[in-house]
């Protein structure tokens, strides 16, 4: 590995980004090829308090929307590969609420690639049980034409946890665990964490967020609790957030991914080469950058401009986010708690586009 001296340019833009700008308190990153790690780093401490702890390689963070490629891409498309559910499947077929001849050809594949016509979240606050929230979503009004748009939608991949609990007749998250487990097997460090879970032992490593201003757990931080108020609601992991993870935990699938893309054929289903790049592929929707789950290469993108077209990721609300080049045979993971009194989106998302610009060339 690199000595730290030769990334200290990318060490000085997370440090101002932690302690002068207070974008967010803690930061931890990770920079890999499909060999291995190449270079990690953490700056800042847990929270804005003078007395908090450092960040360190192995802080966890809540990955929020990253659970949406990671974890749901995963099993549906580990749930393709055995046949228990098929991309050009209808919704209606595994939901029985979903009717309507403005929504009967909506397709797994169509939640996925968020152009099913549903709205991004909804517009009242939501109902008590699992059950409930599935039905309004699939009886509220759509807000466009199935596929003559692409929306990001929390509420098409909470309704994807829900056919694939059904198709696994098990928990979404003991599903979650199961793939990962069996997908990261071998391939994680000592200190690496990709879980749904973060065990009571593992929380004083655990970076907080603060519940938004409509969440019933505001006034008092969250720690190895998940931020997103829907997937409290439901248990705790969900479709679209739920998943927690450090550096080390999230490179290790990224590995996996760059390889699979790449054309390694030794990881575990779902994680072939042909399943992977189908995976990875831009929607024919027009005007959509959305893949199966993942976001892929646009000049305004996240990932900063220096990164091949080919190149694929997430970002998440609380300050995380995943690229991926195989073009470059490279990975890029990031990791913020900007949900814990940090800055503005727009200011994470210029950290962002400068930390993968500073890389792109290494």
């Amino acid at each position: 590995m690199p000595s730290s001296a030769s990334f200290r340019e990318v060490h000085q833009l997370l440090h101002r980004a932690s302690t002068d700008r207070r974008v967010f308190p803690a930061v931890a990153a990770e920079f890999g090829s499909s060999d291995g790690v190449i270079w990690r780093d953490a700056c800042g401490r847990l929270t804005f308090d003078a007395d908090a702890n450092d960040a360190e390689v192995g802080t966890i963070f809540d990955l929020a929307s990253l659970t949406k490629p990671i974890a749901t891409t995963s099993a549906v498309l580990s749930a393709v590969h055995r046949g228990a559910l098929r991309l050009g499947e209808c919704v209606s077929q595994r939901c029985a609420d979903w009717r309507g001849s403005d929504r009967d050809a909506v397709t797994i594949q169509d939640l996925l690639e968020h152009c099913s016509g549903l709205s991004a979240r909804l517009l009242d606050r939501p109902p008590d049980t699992q059950r409930a929230f599935e039905h309004e979503i699939c009886t509220m009004p759509l807000e466009y034409a199935p596929r003559t748009r692409a929306l990001y939608s929390d509420l098409g991949f909470i309704l994807l946890s829900c056919l694939l609990e059904r198709a696994a007749e098990c928990a979404f998250a003991d599903l979650i665990d199961t793939i990962l487990s069996r997908t990261l097997h071998g391939r994680l460090d000592t200190e690496a964490a990709l879980l749904t879970r973060v065990p009571v032992g593992r929380q004083r490593l655990t970076a907080p967020t603060v519940p938004l201003v409509d969440d019933r757990r505001q006034g008092r931080r969250l720690v190895g609790e998940v931020h997103d108020s829907y997937a409290a609601l439901l248990g705790g992991c969900a479709g679209h957030a739920g998943l927690f993870g450090n550096v080390s935990g999230v490179g290790a699938f990224a590995r996996v991914v760059l390889g699979a893309v790449r054309g390694d054929r030794s990881f575990p289903e779902p994680f072939t080469p042909e399943l992977m790049r189908l995976a990875v592929a831009r929607s024919a929707v027009p005007g959509s950058s959305r893949a199966l789950g993942w976001d892929t290469m646009l000049p305004t993108s996240s990932c900063g401009t220096r990164l091949s077209p080919e190149a694929f990721g997430h970002v998440g609300f609380t300050g995380t986010s995943l690229w991926i080049d195989p073009v470059r045979d490279r990975y890029y993971v990031l990791l913020a708690n900007r949900a814990c009194g940090g800055g503005t989106s727009d200011e994470m998302q210029q950290v962002r586009r400068a930390f993968h610009d500073a890389l792109a060339d290494r």
